[in-house]
């Protein structure tokens, strides 16, 4: 059954969005070619999630952010997720649709570092863009979200490394849903040439708790031959905004991609996280945390698709449920015929605290080759009540052994993101969603 999906947005807006942009018109084809697309398409069918009475149609599709001299300007809520470390340098803060902060420091740009945002990068350096614009991670036609994201985008960033260039400290990219009613379509494209590397990291952040809007929001990452990527975000919308994440890596010849993702939305959530081993001996790690809270629903897929031979992945998953959220883990290696020698590994685990909490975790091996390694393990539980006796035992109180125990079984993916701030932030974002 189609779910409809009517849009006040028509062929004549989308022509005028991509004229006012200055695209180049292989871009205002795509959109509308898109457009056509997303009345024909289906709308995605996560597993045991029915999304078909969610909001993903209601929103405004444009609105602007104002400028900031300083990061000084800001309110604290958004000053806490910098890079102390680094900032105001390789830092760039989208407010709403609009580039609020753009900084990146001189020697990376001599080098050839591209860090601007996706109109910017349209403009000049289009043939670029073109090159890896929804061709190797994600396709337009997938389902009716991608194609509407393929129309509608409205905002992003674009970071391309050339070859041979290693940048030592992170890139961070702020996207900002201030207006309660604005619509973030973003795009967010990352390469890294042959022998380069980076480590990226991306928070968004909203506060519409009541206005109802939406955020589609699709992420590529290109790592070419021999290329390193580390890819650290924290999803933190509001319960109004309903999100679908389509996050896809691939990663080409002894290249590798490394992700740790904070899921910690207060809205209806799916997200998808897809790295594609394509060249041989190339390697994918996901680490994804989530805190459930409310009436949260959301389905988290985390897929490693192993084409290259002795490839290798790691999915770790970690979840914790509280009040009538509930979460569906779904965690799938697939290796195909001919990626001999490779190696799919995953772990999902959902920690419920209330009665009324929900959680399921999916292990999912599909194996198309025989000279392969590959295993999982999945458990869905309450606190251990052993271990809250033990730090009990010694003095400390209930409510503090249930957080220590509640941050122990969320260190492994929490410690992994590659900003000390960004840490923090995670952290006393679990800590108000917990408590």
């Amino acid at each position: 059954m189609t779910v409809e999906t009517k849009l006040p947005y028509d062929k004549d807006y989308i022509d005028q969005f991509s004229q006012s942009r200055n695209e180049p018109e292989w871009m205002r084809s795509l959109r509308l070619q898109a457009l056509e697309q997303a009345d024909t398409l289906e709308m995605p069918k996560p597993d045991k999630t029915k999304i078909g009475k969610w909001n993903f149609s209601r929103f405004k599709h444009t609105a602007e952010g104002e400028a900031i001299s300083s990061i000084n300007d800001l309110p604290p809520e958004i000053q806490d997720f910098l890079d102390q470390d680094n900032a105001p340098e390789n830092l760039f803060i989208q407010r709403n649709n609009s580039v609020a902060y753009a900084s990146l420091n001189q020697e990376l740009k001599d080098k050839g570092v591209i860090f601007t945002d996706i109109f910017t990068a349209l403009q000049e350096h289009g043939d670029l863009v073109q090159k890896y614009y929804m061709k190797d991670a994600v396709s337009v036609d997938e389902h009716r979200l991608t194609a509407l994201h393929a129309a509608l985008m409205n905002g992003g960033i674009f970071v391309y490394v050339p070859k041979n260039v290693e940048i030592e400290s992170p890139i961070q990219t702020i996207f900002w849903q201030e207006d309660p009613e604005v619509a973030l379509f973003n795009h967010v494209l990352v390469v890294a040439d042959q022998s380069s590397s980076l480590t990226y990291v991306e928070n968004y952040i909203s506060h519409n708790h009541e206005q109802e809007t939406v955020a589609n929001v699709v992420t590529e990452v290109i790592a070419l031959d021999n290329a390193k990527i580390s890819f650290g975000g924290v999803d933190n919308f509001a319960a109004g905004t309903t999100t679908y994440t389509n996050r896809r890596g691939a990663a080409y010849r002894d290249a590798s991609i490394d992700w740790a993702i904070g899921e910690m939305n207060d809205g209806n959530t799916v997200f998808e996280n897809i790295t594609h081993l394509i060249g041989d001996n190339s390697t994918g790690h996901t680490k994804t945390v989530t805190v459930g809270r409310g009436n949260l629903i959301q389905n988290i897929t985390t897929k490693s698709v192993h084409f290259g031979k002795d490839t290798e992945a790691h999915i770790l998953q970690h979840g914790v449920m509280k009040d009538k959220a509930s979460s569906i883990f779904n965690g799938i290696g697939k290796i195909e015929h001919g990626a001999s020698r490779s190696n799919a590994e995953q772990e999902s685990r959902v920690l419920m605290l209330s009665e009324k909490a929900r959680g399921d975790a999916n292990p999912i091996l599909l194996i198309d080759e025989d000279d392969v390694e590959a295993g999982h393990a999945a458990s869905v539980g309450r606190v251990d009540p052993v271990q809250l006796y033990y730090l009990m035992s010694r003095g400390i109180t209930r409510t503090e052994a249930e957080r220590l125990v509640i941050f122990g079984f969320l260190a492994p993916v929490v410690n992994q993101l590659p900003i000390e701030s960004v840490r923090e932030q995670l952290t006393q974002l679990i800590e108000r969603k917990v408590y």
